[in-house]
């Protein structure tokens, strides 16, 4: 009989009570927050130390497992021991608005910086236009103005000497000058004038003539002297602006006199202010602190717009962009409307999360990061030229949706990429750029090894969860049960998985059903039980399903009874974020031909490569085993019954063989039985995934059917340390209605499910008659005769 292992209850499942270990006090610590993953710690500590350009890091690993965690809390830590970054503003430029200035500052000055042009503006509005209405100021311009006048009126009183000796009245208005006859030396009517004979009117017109001519020359240089005196105001609204601005720059310029960029920016000021500030500041309308148009067009000149402005000694910033658009990574420039017009200045410069990290550090999900257009090649080419240029993506497309282009900012920042392994690997092979800027892999394992010091820092994690959450406390049997789900998590029992979170997450869960239940001040253990169950019960629309497919028949699974060719396999199938076990229907035929092994799953293309690679290792392993002395000559059709989705992984491998193996014997296979496991061409029985859930679809089918008969499913010895089934299939097999069988080759797996030995072979290379083997090999030698015989009928 077989000498496969049948498991007792105890080698079932890990009963962690029964493990001593111990437990973090009631006060979790505070470096609680990450299980295990020492090697990529160690790799995150050695890629953020090195200043080198291109050792940014990419932190592998699946989610879940603590990844954002552990980089947020290592460089928390680590940024507050490094210098603050400075601070950052864009300035008009007053030659050039289209290229705003990037002005850098010592950190924390740039609020102040801010503070101190807005007091500035409030200076200036305050000393303008009261400097232009001094007596000082007055006079001298009154002065000018004299000067000019005096001019005009010398020579007007020439002409008008002139005129006087012709008899002819000189007249000044607003509007000119004019000339009008004079008679008994007062000037006449114009009812008058047309009373003078035709002789008179001619002679005044041409005295009139003369006159203008003498005007003409007279005021010939009137030009010259208006500009003169504007020139002459000018320099004297200079003189009075810089006499009248200089106490105001003072004490900034004493302020800022270390700041380079900060002191030729107010240089720039000063220089604006001589040629706006009779524009913008001398106006007939009183200053009145409701009429803000003056200041407000101060403001949009003169007041920085300060992009980042860490606070002094707070270190070196840490910023995580969970939505890296475009724009939310390198800034963008917002635009207003104006009658219709969209316009914008460099006060409407927006800052990007690369500005906000420049100096420390930015945490980005590569998922995320890809998704969006552009963003994966400017990042690039951020890195590589270490600037931040705020522009359109779109401007090469020939969209062009900007009209200012900011001078660029020096970029010094370690980029923290978070992802996958699928996407690292898809990065590495299809960007050749990509290993040289992302240096440093900190690689996530998947699981920790289960160890009185893991479990105890498991405890302190959940600890310090129920701290965080402020829910009810944790007991020790449920802390307990929660590292016996997470071995179930890792599919072993020597490891815990790293997806903490899931655990993390039935805390919550659980202390919401105790509130709605029975109100306990504690969570214990039959509380975990309980919201575990909950949970699969919440999932299990699509379980529940197939199980009553089975129970109609709907779904032929037989579960008493025997059968030729066929044999129950099992399989895991995966909704969404769930999976669950189901038996299937696995049969073979065999008939004699030539065709050898068909896989119909591959036929049809519903079987994927490593499922059709199992197949492809029977045929390996019926040549090696039965056609050492003679060659097959069969067909034979595998098949997993209906089954109408894709199939993959090559679990069912040792079940289909086994169905081979009983169509070619005519022996048929105890259908109490279901079978996974893989194999090699020797016939060694290989582990499989999803042993858990596999097992536990087996045993609800017969539950559910109560036949009363004792079932049992054969594993893979090697899955035996991945057992962690739930609590109802332990204790059926406690009670001897369910059994495990854990085999180590396909000999033994044959000689549970047909009851009849597989044999081994002898001295002289050959099986035993009636052992299941020799069966095989006669059967085969029968095939092979009757092939024969067809091909010499064929070609005598």
């Amino acid at each position: 009989m077989s000498d496969a292992l049948k498991l007792p209850a105890e080698a079932l499942r890990l009963t962690i009570a029964s493990i001593d270990f111990d437990l973090p006090g009631e006060a979790p610590p505070d470096q609680a927050t990450i299980l295990g993953q020492k090697r990529a710690r160690s790799a995150l500590q050695f890629g953020t130390a090195m200043p080198n350009p291109g050792y940014n890091v990419f932190v592998m690993g699946e989610p879940g497992t603590g990844r954002l965690t552990m980089v947020t809390n290592h460089l928390e830590v680590l940024s507050k021991q490094q210098e603050t970054p400075p601070a950052y503003a864009y300035v008009d430029n007053f030659s050039n608005p289209r290229e705003p200035v990037a002005i850098r500052l010592p950190p924390a000055m740039g609020q102040v910086f801010h503070q101190d042009i807005e007091t500035l503006i409030d200076n200036l509005l305050a000393t303008f236009p009261a400097a232009f209405e001094s007596p000082s100021y007055q006079q001298k311009k009154t002065a000018i103005e004299r000067s000019f006048n005096q001019r005009y009126n010398n020579a007007i009183d020439l002409v008008e000497k002139q005129a006087a000796e012709m008899h002819v009245a000189l007249f000044r208005d607003s509007d000119g000058i004019t000339f009008a006859p004079l008679q008994d030396n007062k000037p006449i009517m114009e009812e008058q004038f047309n009373q003078l004979t035709q002789e008179e009117r001619d002679a005044f017109h041409a005295r009139v003539e003369k006159l203008e001519e003498l005007l003409g020359d007279a005021l010939l240089e009137l030009p010259q002297w208006r500009r003169e005196m504007m020139d002459n105001l000018k320099k004297l609204g200079n003189s009075t602006i810089r006499q009248a601005i200089q106490p105001l720059f003072r004490d900034l310029h004493e302020r800022y006199r270390d700041v380079p960029d900060v002191a030729a920016y107010l240089e720039e000021i000063k220089n604006n202010l001589l040629r706006t500030a009779v524009e913008t500041l001398l106006t007939s309308q009183p200053v009145d602190t409701h009429d803000s148009g003056r200041r407000q067009l101060l403001v949009e000149q003169y007041l920085p717009n300060i992009l980042v402005d860490c606070k002094k000694a707070s270190g070196a910033p840490v910023i995580y962009e969970p939505h890296p658009t475009y724009q939310n990574l390198f800034g963008r420039i917002e635009y207003s409307s104006d009658q219709g017009t969209l316009v914008t200045s460099y006060r409407r410069i927006c800052p990007g999360s690369l500005h906000r990290a420049n100096g420390g550090y930015l945490i980005l999900e590569a998922e995320k990061l890809l998704t969006y257009p552009f963003v994966w090649e400017g990042l690039k080419r951020a890195l590589k030229s270490h600037r931040i240029e705020i522009e359109s993506p779109y401007s090469e497309l020939g969209i062009n949706t900007i009209t200012l282009k900011p001078q660029v900012i020096d970029l010094e920042v370690k980029i923290i990429l978070v992802g996958s392994r699928e996407i690292y690997y898809l990065l590495q092979e299809m960007d050749n750029e990509f290993n040289e800027m992302f240096r440093i892999l900190a690689d996530f394992d998947t699981y920790i090894q289960r160890s009185p010091e893991t479990m105890r820092q498991f405890a302190a994690l959940m600890l310090r969860q129920v701290a965080k959450a402020d829910t009810r406390p944790l007991q020790r049997g449920a802390i307990e049960r929660l590292i016996e789900h997470s071995c179930r998590l890792a599919e072993h029992q020597q490891r815990l998985s790293a997806r903490i979170n899931d655990c993390l997450e039935i805390i919550g869960e659980v202390d919401l059903l105790c509130s709605q239940s029975d109100q306990s001040e504690n969570i214990e253990k039959r509380h975990i039980e309980q919201a575990l169950a909950a949970r699969e019960q919440r999932n299990g629309r699509m379980a529940r399903q197939v199980l009553e497919q089975m129970l109609d028949d709907t779904i032929l699974i037989d579960t008493e009874g025997s059968a030729i060719g066929k044999v129950n396999g099992l399989t895991v199938i995966e909704v969404g974020g769930s999976s669950f076990g189901a038996p299937a229907c696995i049969t073979a035929t065999v008939y004699p031909g030539s065709r050898g092994i068909v896989d119909i799953e591959r036929e049809v293309e519903l079987g994927q490569a490593i499922h059709s690679k199992g197949v492809m290792i029977l045929t390996g392993y019926l040549g090696h085993r039965y056609a050492q002395q003679f060659p097959p000559a069969i067909s034979a059709s595998i098949a997993i019954e209906q089954s109408y989705g894709y199939i993959d992984g090559d679990s069912a491998a040792l079940g289909e063989l086994c169905a081979l193996i009983s169509a070619l014997t005519r022996i048929p296979i105890q259908q109490t039985f279901a079978v996974t496991g893989s194999i090699n061409q020797y016939g060694d029985v290989q582990a499989v995934g999803g042993i858990n859930e596999k097992i536990e679809g087996f045993f609800h089918l017969c539950q559910a059917r109560q036949s009363g008969l004792e079932h049992a499913v054969i594993i893979p010895k090697s899955n035996v340390r991945n057992l962690m089934p739930k609590q109802e299939v332990v204790d059926a097999v406690a009670q001897c209605t369910f059994s495990i069988y854990a085999v180590q080759h396909v000999d033994q797996a044959l000689e549970l499910l047909t009851g009849q030995p597989a044999g081994s072979v002898d001295q002289d290379g050959n099986y035993p008659e009636n052992s299941v083997n020799g069966k095989a090999i006669s059967r085969l030698q029968e095939i092979a005769v009757i092939a024969t015989e067809k091909e010499d009928r064929e070609h005598p």
